[in-house]
């Protein structure tokens, strides 16, 4: 039976951080033996994008057409937040409250002046929420990935899928690791270990799950 690959993309450290741990989540995914992976037929490949509007874009396409993956999952920092957050939906816009790691700071400027309004994610969001916290790792469905660089993957990404019949992809935010914030602080954080585990399983689930699960997952603000 052929393997299912999937593409696991994060991003570089940002600004003046030292880590970034959707960038250290890929590369522990693709340098340390994964047998639950294996064993669940699954072969990961891994890019690291750079924190750039003008540069991700690229990087990401040439790792797709360099891996033909059967899935994308791309994750990125969402720091602030207190759990996996799998996305459900990237918008048409780039607005940055902060320049990015090219000092560009895009305001109001659509993604690409030929696209849909938003494009939603071809993952099983809330099956991977689901099998997170049954394992009592915090996770919940966002509808939001903001209008900075992740939601500019998000959307090249949704892009991709819609270009290549049967490619599957999303965007996935993870929270802060403990080194990036300061003692004592009150900002939600996982271990890198605890992320590892979490995308891993989520991995397993997107390939494993064909229809999404029919629970509650909205919002009311």
């Amino acid at each position: 039976m052929k393997n299912t690959r999937v593409l696991v993309t994060g991003f570089e450290a940002f600004a003046v951080a030292a880590s970034n741990p959707s960038g250290e989540v890929v590369r522990r995914l693709v340098s340390v033996p994964q047998p639950e992976l294996a064993e669940a037929g699954v072969e990961v490949r891994g890019v690291v994008l750079p924190v750039s509007y003008r540069a991700s874009g690229p990087a990401l396409m040439e790792a797709i057409a360099a891996h033909a993956p059967d899935v994308v999952i791309a994750l990125g920092l969402a720091d602030g937040r207190s759990g996996i957050t799998p996305e459900r939906v990237a918008i048409n816009l780039d607005d940055a409250r902060i320049p990015d790691n090219d000092g560009d700071q895009p305001i109001d400027a659509a993604i690409d002046d030929n696209g849909p309004a938003a494009r939603f994610s071809t993952l099983p969001v809330k099956a991977i929420v689901a099998a997170l916290t049954e394992v009592g790792l915090p996770a919940s469905v966002s509808l939001t990935a903001g209008s900075f660089v992740c939601n500019h993957v998000a959307y090249l990404v949704g892009g991709a899928v819609e270009r290549n019949p049967g490619l599957r992809g999303g965007f996935m935010h993870v929270p802060a690791t403990p080194d990036l914030v300061p003692p004592g602080s009150s900002v939600p954080t996982m271990t890198i270990d605890e992320l590892e585990r979490g995308i891993r399983l989520a991995i397993i689930t997107a390939v494993q799950t064909a229809t999404d699960a029919k629970v509650t997952g909205g919002s009311i603000h």
